[in-house]
């Protein structure tokens, strides 16, 4: 599976574990770091002689901001296996000077598609060692593609490819009639419950709901989610409230969707205006220029008091939310030519870039430079609004949305935590977007988001200091992913070897 057609590309404006945790202190692992059986004394003695040493590093803790310098980190296979001051004690194979250097815990994208197999090599050369898979397993016409993401995951784990680690959502499940073609269609709550149990049976680490679906069905698809142990998460469909699924569980809450019109002092009509709009078929351009007008609506009437009271519910059930900037702001900034001189493009395959044609795209088809105005003008509240939450403590995780237009692997990462800095948090709060919140939001803290024994070997290693600017996470001398090291000039054929699978 090398050429996805374009509907995988799925995020529409219209509209955990390596999983999140359940209510109840319940958590689900992803395969790649459920608990490895005991080794014998054998494969003991194999592990020390293969021990890497990175020594003379500057070692970041992100949680507590602390920084620990001239450090020695080894590495035995895939874990970290002790970080102190002085020499490693016993065997070492390889010690590795990087003189000052920084390390971090290797970043997360938290929304991407990942739908051809080379990516991989982009995102790990990018230091993006786990990505959470939006739309698992599209079916596409090519034969045996139904489970091409549970494929491409099993080749990184077993590491016969590069690449991240990858926690994979259900099929795309949306309304009777779909936005997208090739999810799962669904009419009633009994469909929507087989669709959460067949997801189950096929080995998904989510459920992902979309925009379409009826407010009977996504409730049975919520309360089915928790029968099965499974979370689910995605886009607040047009007949729920933002409120309503942060209360019927839903984990994280993508592109902001809804979260224009749950802040606004209008609430409950234009929230009826939408219910309405939804009763009847409309194109998706139809469906792109109706969510503007909401949007305009919407943020004429923000109400703070109504907005805090929002944040407090998601603060507390749990409820994250991913804005991804990077798309947002390139859907707002379509009709720029300048974005096709972004020198980043060579290692993007052609047929993808292809479909970046915004006289194509339905979302700014005919879209006319007033439009664009006032998308730009959307983004800058969008910023604004998640500024307010984070001050108000909820939740934030990065994520990219590739490979919409212009939405990266593995580059646009670095571009998602800069725009959580524009939006007001400091560089340190924007990194924990990409390392401790996905560990936290994944249940895996026991093996994600630190520098520490223990934990899995996925580390970025930075030239100079990302808590002093987030551009620093740009500026990668080395990646180790799954306990291999990879230095500059490695990361650098990576990426021509990418750019090449044209």
């Amino acid at each position: 599976m090398t050429r996805p057609v374009p509907f995988v590309i799925a995020f529409a404006l219209v509209s955990a574990s390596l999983l999140p945790s359940c209510k109840g202190g319940e958590s689900a692992v992803a395969p790649a770091l459920r608990a490895s059986k005991q080794t014998s004394s054998a494969e003991r003695t194999a592990n020390a002689a293969a021990r890497v040493a990175l020594t003379h590093v500057t070692v970041i803790d992100v949680s507590s901001g602390q920084a620990e310098s001239d450090r020695t980190v080894v590495l035995e296979r895939d874990q970290i296996v002790s970080v102190g001051a002085g020499p490693a004690v016993g065997p070492i194979a390889r010690t590795i000077d990087l003189g000052g250097k920084y390390v971090i815990p290797g970043l997360w994208d938290m929304h991407v598609h990942f739908a051809t197999p080379p990516f991989g090599k982009l995102f790990v050369a990018n230091g993006v060692t786990g990505v959470r898979v939006m739309w698992g397993n599209p079916r596409w016409d090519e034969p045996g593609t139904e489970r091409a993401h549970f494929r491409m995951r099993e080749r990184f784990d077993a590491k016969s490819e590069v690449g991240p680690r990858m926690v994979i959502a259900s099929q795309l499940l949306d309304g009777p009639k779909p936005i997208w073609p090739n999810s799962v269609g669904l009419a009633t709550p009994d469909e929507g419950r087989k669709a959460v149990v067949d997801a189950k049976k096929e080995g998904v680490d989510f459920i992902k709901v979309y925009s379409l679906l009826p407010r009977d069905v996504y409730m049975a698809i919520a309360d089915e989610s928790k029968k099965q142990g499974l979370p689910f998460a995605g886009h607040v469909p047009e007949a729920v409230s933002v409120g309503e699924a942060s209360d019927a569980g839903q984990k994280t809450i993508e592109h902001l969707t809804g979260m224009n019109v749950a802040c606004s002092s209008r609430e409950l009509e234009l929230r009826k205006r939408q219910a309405d709009f939804a009763t009847k078929p409309h194109s998706p351009a139809e469906w792109a220029a109706f969510k503007r007008k909401q949007t305009v609506d919407a943020i004429a009437s923000y109400n703070t008091s109504h907005a805090n009271t929002l944040f407090a519910k998601f603060v507390a059930n749990g409820t994250w939310q991913v804005p991804t900037f990077t798309v947002l702001h390139a859907l707002a900034n379509f009709d720029d030519p300048s974005l096709v001189n972004d020198p980043r493009l060579r290692f993007i395959p052609t047929y993808i870039k292809e479909t970046w044609d915004p006289k194509e795209d339905f979302r700014t088809k005919d879209k006319k430079p007033e439009e664009y105005a006032q998308a730009r003008k959307d983004l800058e509240r969008a910023v604004e609004l998640v500024r307010a939450m984070n001050k108000a403590g909820v939740g934030l995780l990065a994520g990219t949305d590739e490979p919409n237009p212009y939405c990266l692997a593995g580059f646009s990462l670095h571009d998602e935590l800069g725009w959580m800095v524009k939006a007001g948090l400091t560089p340190l709060e924007a990194l924990r977007t990409a390392t401790t919140a996905p560990a936290k939001f994944l249940g895996a803290t026991a093996k994600l988001g630190a520098v520490a024994r223990g934990m899995v070997a996925d580390l970025v290693v930075l030239d100079a200091d990302p808590r002093a600017d987030i551009a620093n996470t740009r500026k990668i001398a080395a990646v180790v992913s799954r306990g291999a090291y990879y230095e500059r000039a490695q990361l650098d054929a990576m990426l021509e070897e990418a750019g090449r699978a044209q």
